[in-house]
């Protein structure tokens, strides 16, 4: 009962204290903390293969990333083949099979995992940081000597086909599909999910001739954060990689010129309770100078919980629960992009509010006490995001697939401090022009369309 009671008065106190604070004037904004990065160790084997050591925290564990330069891109026109290869490292290698990587990785106090992107394959593993030098070694094996058997691909195909088939029933992907397709046609950019067919066709020969033809050290770069032996992992990444053949340079495939748009897209799902809304059009990639600016524009116009579209659509007219926005980024390419389902009654109203919000911010700049919340959410983002192995091995690759300056990261949060709220309209004027958007919606048109008729959008492909 005294721990109860004492419980309780505390709650009181804390209770009394917080009314206290929301009732006083907030403190000023602190200046952001620059972020500190670790001292890198770069080098590079003979055979091109790139490696970054990172001593990082107090936790007596390590991450290794084998990222590999191939991804959905390098496919040719067999979608998810990239994907298809990647789960099948984890499934054997030729010395030994999948339930002896997961056990072999698990008794290292670990796991192992494998991630897709459009440019990039990564093999990842954890573990405790004394076995730092055997998971390289395990990573290196499923890397180098995949076995691609076949009763595991043809597991893995159909696990994909389930995959597939779950992600194609929700509007939301349905939607991404259509947007993305506006800009990007048939590459892997905008054409990201395979047919029936194309997964039917898959099998370990497959796998194996796309895994001879675009992994190799030339392509590769070892990231190694956390707590380890610096000489013991250098000698292990050397031991482990230096064989390995060259391979073929990287392939870089970003899409030229981009077309003009579809304006409007409709795509029909009778009786749907809610519609899903993409609008959006391409801005500049993270090597564009204006590149940061852009993320705090985004961040005040609907990037994060207090944005303007957030507060306008969820908080004041009920119409969404989580619209969001963000800056899609790949390789020398980027889109600016806001998604949100919305009630279908209110689906018009949705898109001419998210447009309203565009205009606002084209005309107006924002007062310097809206952007130092924005700017201060930023920062804050940055440092969790930057605070972990993972994430920190996260920064580092973005960095090297971009070629952004070394200095990126301990510059940033000093970079977004320095955003004014005319640089924020000036950026919104510059890239946000609603007659260059595609608008997509997924939802019951039967009860959408004549919504739209008032919102004079040009243009139409439905399905």
């Amino acid at each position: 009962m005294k721990t109860i009671r004492n419980a309780f008065a505390g709650a009181l106190v804390a209770v009394s204290l917080l009314a206290t604070a929301f009732a006083a004037e907030p403190p000023p904004p602190a200046e952001p903390r620059p972020f500190k990065l670790p001292e890198l160790t770069r080098f590079s084997l003979d055979n091109g293969l790139d490696v970054t050591l990172v001593p990082f925290g107090n936790v007596p564990k390590v991450d290794v990333h084998v990222v590999v330069r191939t991804g959905n891109v390098n496919e040719g026109e067999q979608r998810w083949l990239a994907d298809y290869t990647a789960a099948l490292l984890k499934e054997g290698t030729t010395l030994r099979d999948g339930s002896r990587l997961a056990t072999d990785a698990a008794s290292m106090g670990g796991e192992l995992m494998t991630l897709v992107t459009e440019d990039q394959t990564l093999v990842i593993g954890s573990a405790l940081a004394e076995f730092a030098p055997q998971l390289v070694g395990l990573l290196a094996e499923m890397v180098r000597t995949p076995a691609f058997a076949e009763d595991d691909a043809e597991r893995v195909r159909a696990d994909l086909r389930r995959q597939l088939d779950v992600e194609l029933s929700r509007a939301q992907a349905q939607a991404d599909e259509a947007f993305l397709r506006q800009f990007y046609g048939d590459h892997a950019y905008g054409d990201i999910y395979p047919s029936p067919e194309q997964l039917d066709a898959l099998d370990a020969a497959a796998a194996r001739a796309f895994h001879e033809g675009n992994f190799g050290a030339a392509r590769t770069h070892v990231y190694v954060a956390g707590m380890f032996d610096p000489a013991a992992t250098r000698e292990a990444i050397e031991k482990a990689f230096a064989e390995w053949q060259a391979g073929p340079a990287p392939e870089p495939n970003p899409p030229g010129k981009l077309p003009a748009p579809q304006r409007l897209t409709l795509i029909d799902r009778p009786g749907a309770p809610q519609s899903s809304l993409v609008i959006g059009l391409p801005v500049v990639d993270p090597t564009h100078e204006d590149y940061v600016r852009l993320q705090v524009m985004n961040a005040l116009l609907g990037g994060s919980f207090g944005s303007r579209i957030t507060s306008n659509i969820r908080e004041d007219k009920g119409y969404t629960y989580s619209p969001y926005s963000f800056v899609r980024e790949r390789y020398r390419h980027a889109l600016w992009e806001q998604h949100a389902d919305v009630t279908t009654e209110h689906t018009a109203d949705s898109v001419r509010e998210i447009l309203n919000e565009i205009r606002r911010l084209r005309e107006e700049a924002p007062s310097e006490a809206e952007l130092a919340g924005i700017r201060n959410y930023l920062a804050g983002v940055f440092v969790l995001q930057a605070s972990s192995r993972f994430g920190l091995i996260n920064q580092l690759r973005r960095i090297d697939l971009h070629g952004l300056p070394p200095d990126t990261l301990e510059t940033y949060a000093q970079r977004i401090n320095a955003v004014t709220p005319e640089e924020v309209r000036g950026i919104a004027a510059r890239y946000l022009d609603p007659q260059k958007m595609a608008l997509v919606i997924v939802g019951d048109l039967a009860k959408v369309r004549p919504q739209l008729e008032s919102l004079e959008w040009p243009g139409e492909t439905a399905r």
